[in-house]
């Protein structure tokens, strides 16, 4: 089987991830390649995290891979916290502390606008290439659902009226902006046959 590395430990990334790509194709995690770098994430756009991760990982490791960096950019507040999503209320990565800071960000506006978006760039066989996915929705003012990470439990994607939180992974797998992105990655994957066999 093929194998190529996606450059993370989230875990609730790399489900969704293998869920999507699953056709003669393994990924494999940092972990799984005895990488535990902190792997710097300094550009400013979510294009230039992206490409920053999966650089790091092909020149210290030598295998193709691909990364992705995602941001929630909400409309009232100029496209924030997009880049800076993850560590929005902090670099301890703290969701709950994200959502809080984002809510109150919100107080009173009437705009609740949002949309995610992911990007993934993918180094392999010496190109580097970018594949993009966007979903558009909105903001509710209270966490609903157990399901998901980040901010899914506030975000409620266009067209359904309830959070990605309450969906469940079956739904946000079909309709997300990572899901779509992925999509894409996957196209350009199976036409390569000669992803080598890592590990």
């Amino acid at each position: 089987m093929n194998t190529i590395v996606f450059a993370t430990n989230n875990a609730h990334k790399l489900d969704e991830v293998r869920t999507i790509i699953s056709d003669g194709i393994r990924i494999v995690s940092l972990a799984d390649i005895d990488c535990h770098d902190e792997i710097p994430e300094t550009s400013d756009t979510l294009e230039g995290n992206a490409l920053q991760k999966a650089v790091y990982v092909k020149e210290h490791s030598g295998y193709d891979c691909f990364a992705d960096d995602t941001g929630l950019e909400v409309e009232a507040l100029n496209g924030e916290p997009g880049v800076r999503s993850a560590r929005y209320a902090g670099n301890a990565h703290d969701s709950e502390a994200n959502i809080d800071k984002l809510l109150h960000a919100l107080a009173g506006r009437q705009n609740k606008k949002a949309r995610f978006r992911t990007v993934i760039a993918l180094i392999l066989n010496g190109q580097e290439l970018f594949f993009e996915g966007i979903v558009d929705g909105h903001i509710i003012g209270e966490r609903r659902g157990k399901e998901g990470f980040g901010y899914d439990s506030v975000f409620i994607p266009d067209g359904f009226n309830e959070t990605f939180a309450e969906l469940g992974m079956d739904i946000k797998n079909r309709i997300s902006h990572r899901a779509t992105a992925t999509r894409k990655l996957a196209d350009r994957l199976i036409k390569y046959t000669d992803i080598k066999p890592m590990i």
